[in-house]
């Protein structure tokens, strides 16, 4: 046959193809190589952390296939003998929850804090070591339970250094509560946390949240702070200056909700760009065909999936 015979997906019309020009062509399926790595230094009680969640969200949805991205300890808090933290006034638990609210009142991640004055912390290094046992397993659910954990202390004022909200968290997350919390307590947990504070310290960091950026030089660019998108943008632009960015399609609600199981109105707003007024809204259109609930926290709603 002289001409190649083709039909064309667009206009649904068979017959001759194009030219010699378009019978053979070179394609490049592979996702682009991944030269930065992302290192996000934080910890399970940082509130600055949980005001950040919206942000580091959307930056990892839009722009996450051109880094690889690794959640490092930070230990916050290893107990209260002799801490202090002067720039924000806090000298005992009591004082933390005063900051708290400020720190909820200005991102609109709803945090409560009332369990500082009845129920302290002891210590953010005891969820933190459930954090890297599940991340010798899973890096993924490690982060999902860092998530759930957070939504537990700030919104729903629940102590995450207990072991049997620990064990019901990571039960929830699809593992054996019991035998992770046993394993958190062994040499082996500590010494897994003392790896990250090393490499936090290799870093150069000093609080939490930090973003560091490095490229295959070890060179890169570090941000303090919970700080808006443009600048995390910004930075990987800087990180890869021949690369033009293509953020990926953002995924829609119903998508979003069936894996993050519980979004505040306020990370609603931030990954499709949409003002407080319009959620309602927006929320009924996109999940019609799907069973959610829309409930209020301290005055901020937020969406589940029901079942």
């Amino acid at each position: 046959m002289k001409n190649n015979m083709m039909c064309d997906l667009e206009t649904g019309i068979c017959g001759p193809g194009g030219g010699g020009d378009t019978v053979m062509q070179f394609i490049d399926l592979s996702a682009p190589q991944k030269k930065v790595d992302l290192y996000y230094v934080t910890d399970p009680i940082c509130s600055h952390c949980w005001a950040l969640e919206p942000v580091l969200r959307r930056f990892e949805a839009l722009y996450g296939h051109y880094f690889n991205a690794h959640t490092v300890m930070g230990g916050l808090l290893e107990n209260w003998d002799g801490f202090a933290d002067t720039t924000n006034g806090i000298t005992s638990p009591a004082d933390v929850a005063g900051h708290w609210r400020e720190v909820g009142d200005h991102s609109r991640m709803p945090i409560d804090g009332g369990l500082w004055h009845d129920n302290p912390i002891e210590s953010s290094f005891t969820p933190s070591r459930v954090f890297k046992v599940i991340h010798k397993q899973n890096p993924e659910l490690a982060n999902t339970f860092l998530r759930r954990a957070r939504e537990a202390l700030f919104a729903f004022n629940r102590n995450i250094a207990h072991d049997d909200l620990l064990i019901d968290l990571v039960n929830k997350v699809g593992l054996n509560g019991d035998d992770i919390v046993k394993q958190s307590k062994l040499p082996e947990a500590d010494t897994s946390l003392q790896e990250d504070f090393q490499l936090v310290r290799q870093l150069g960091v000093r609080g939490f949240p930090t973003i560091v950026m490095l490229n295959e030089e070890k060179k890169g660019v570090k941000i303090v702070g919970a700080r808006a998108l443009e600048q995390y943008m910004a930075a990987l632009q800087q990180m890869l200056p021949g690369e033009n960015l293509q953020p990926k399609k953002q995924q829609n609600l119903q998508s979003l909700i069936q894996k993050e199981k519980l979004l505040f109105s306020r990370e609603i707003e931030e990954f499709y760009a949409i003002e407080q007024k319009d959620v309602e809204v927006f929320v009924s259109e996109q999940m019609a065909n799907t069973n959610y609930e829309m409930k209020e926290v301290l005055g901020e709603r937020y969406i589940t999936i029901i079942g």
